[in-house]
């Protein structure tokens, strides 16, 4: 079967399609557009309201009427408009709708007590809308967009159904939920004080002293909770969640800020806590996913469309199942595959030196940094490894020069573009306006173009004012404008922050086209090792005592330094059989056994 590529549809007959017609309204620019929509849709030429002017200006489209030949969408110079065929059949399984031409979730997520149940997949696909369900701080309608929902009617639409009681112990008040929520950056603005005075008002059954222990929280605790960094903010809404005596746990995209130990450290927390309660995990890390949940769902669709949720998969089978990007048991292709590698890196001494430097000390008042003497070639992505509030950002610094160290030198002046960790989407101009005056290169080079502007997908961001941007549409554009200056050396920290798993990927790759095709170098600080593993050749490695001393090592050999890493935080890795991807090896399971008892944390099939 032939379909226009504008007109999404799987594998069925068209009497039995279900058409979706999506506006995406935080695109949709009716003042800078002649309505085209309206314009060319050939219904509307012919006397239907096929398309019509809602009350926000903005346009409506009737699915019933619509013919689903996608011109309106071809024509939409904003790319707001999305029509979908999906199978009749799946509209017995809708969830919730948001108002005419609003997103659509199909089916949910099962919680299951003694399991920790995981959620994975892209951004703006339903994940937050499922957990809003679920806890109860969100009743479905069930598509019915213009009457009221309630309570009794998710009970009826439930009934014989595996989730059924859930909701029915929900409604009952039977049990209660706590919900950790995706977007940490508020929290100053609503509690106040000292964090220990903070969560022991929250501390009903004498867990504080357990809750502090077990986050490492010691240090943090006389803080006042305005001076808190990001993963400090992120550790009080983990502790603020789970100092609440409740019989169900939501934790959403808990990794974010933290660094790799302290993402372990409160995955084995979770994974205590699953044990006699419910717990669900929405991830974008896929190691820390893989380590902490025993089934997940994947939720598939179109950003802003729909999100449809497959039943639970057994953990390694749904991550693999998502990085193939393909549903066997449905028999759906819904995204590209993210393919891994595991030929051993290239040999460093082969590459020409971009910059040396010698041992570098750099002293703060309460914090002192050194850095071992260390070379980064040309032609070649760094990767950089470490707790936070260990130095990785100082040392970035001292090769921008931003900074200067107080001992050693780089041994010559390079061209440096620098993307620092914290983003600023405080201007109101435009994105388009930003490229245009700061970074022309993406639009009018062929190969910045291709390469950058097109594969980060900053098309659809363009008229977008920055401050309107969410997380990580800033982190793409902020990714897209440094590696579109001129420089030598690229540096950036914490790329793959408020990105997606598949986004965080597509980035890796984004980055490692451009350092291999312009034959620059690059510097990276992340915390996944998932894009660590996929976009490095070679690794530094910073270890000490967080905000009082850090030493940085190497670059050595990815394989060398990743040995390192990972021995430092106590964790062995192996690769999948069948994707080849990074897992972490079950403490003390045979895997990890041998490996310790071989040296070889970072366990590579060569």
């Amino acid at each position: 079967m032939v379909v226009d590529k504008h007109f999404k549809l799987f594998s069925f007959s068209r009497k039995s399609v279900m058409r979706i017609a999506a506006v995406l309204k935080d695109r949709c620019q009716p003042k800078k557009c002649s309505m085209e929509c309206i314009k060319y849709c050939p219904r509307v030429r012919t006397g239907d309201e096929t398309i019509v002017i809602g009350e926000d200006g903005k346009p409506v489209i009737s699915e019933e009427l619509c013919v689903g030949c996608g011109i309106c969408v071809r024509k939409c110079p904003f790319n707001a408009i999305k029509i979908v065929g999906l199978p009749e059949a799946l509209e017995t399984h809708l969830v919730h709708q948001y108002g005419k031409n609003g997103f659509r979730l199909f089916r949910l997520p099962v919680p299951k007590e003694g399991n920790c149940i995981g959620i994975l997949g892209q951004n703006a696909i339903g994940k937050t809308t499922a957990i809003n369900i679920l806890s109860g701080n969100l009743v479905p309608n069930f598509g019915n967009i213009d009457g009221e929902s309630s309570w009794d009617i998710v009970l009826e639409k439930f009934k014989g159904t595996e989730i059924y009681n859930h909701f029915r112990e929900l409604v009952d008040g039977k049990i209660k939920c706590v919900v950790k929520p995706q977007y940490i950056d508020g929290i100053p603005k609503i509690l106040k004080g000292k964090v220990k005075d903070v969560l022991r008002r929250m501390d009903s059954n004498g867990k504080l002293d357990w809750i502090t222990q077990k986050l490492n929280m010691e240090t943090m605790m006389d803080k006042e909770i305005r001076n808190l960094s990001g993963g400090e903010l992120q550790i009080l809404a983990i502790s603020a969640a789970m100092i609440k005596d409740a019989d169900m746990y939501f934790f959403d995209e808990p990794s974010s800020y933290l660094d790799i130990h302290q993402r372990l450290n409160i995955a084995r927390t979770i994974m205590e806590l699953s044990k006699n309660k419910k717990v669900i995990v929405v991830e974008h890390d896929l190691a820390i996913l893989d380590f902490v949940c025993d089934f997940v769902h994947i939720l598939y669709g179109e950003e802003g469309a729909y999100g449809i949720v497959t039943h639970a998969k057994p953990v390694r089978y749904a991550i693999n199942s998502y990085i193939s990007g393909y549903l066997k048991e449905e028999n759906i292709r819904f995204s590209e595959p993210i393919e891994f590698q595991e030929h051993p890196p290239r040999e460093r001494i082969d590459s020409v030196p971009l910059v040396t430097f010698e041992k570098l000390v750099k002293r703060f008042s309460e914090f002192e940094l050194t850095v071992e003497s260390g070379t980064i070639r040309c032609g070649e992505v760094v990767g950089v490894v470490g707790p936070n509030a260990i130095g990785k950002t100082t040392f970035i610094k001292m090769l921008a020069g931003v900074i200067k160290p107080d001992e050693g030198k780089i041994d010559k002046k390079i061209r440096v573009s620098y993307k620092p960790q914290y983003l600023s989407g405080e201007t109101e101009e435009t994105v388009a306006e930003i490229v245009m005056t700061t970074a022309e290169k993406l639009i009018t080079s062929g190969f910045h173009k291709a390469e950058i502007f097109d594969a980060l997908d900053i098309k659809n961001l363009m008229e977008k004012s920055v401050s309107s941007l969410s997380g990580g549409e800033l982190q793409r554009l902020a990714i897209a404008l440094c590696l579109a200056r001129d420089a030598d050396l690229y540096l950036l920290d914490e790329p793959s922050a408020y990105l997606d798993s598949k986004q965080r990927m597509k980035a890796g790759k984004v980055i490692k086209r451009v350092v291999e095709k312009l034959g620059r170098s690059a510097l990276i600080v992340d915390h996944d090792i998932y894009f660590i593993d996929m976009v490095s050749d070679a690794l530094m490695v910073f270890d000490g005592e967080p905000g009082r001393k850090g030493i940085g090592k190497g670059p050595y050999s990815l394989h060398e330094g990743m040995n390192m890493f990972l021995k430092n935080i106590n964790v062995t890795f192996r690769r999948d059989e069948e994707t080849k991807r990074p897992r972490i090896n079950k403490p003390d399971s045979y895997m990890d056994r041998k490996q310790r008892e071989i040296g070889e944390y970072y366990y590579c099939m060569y």
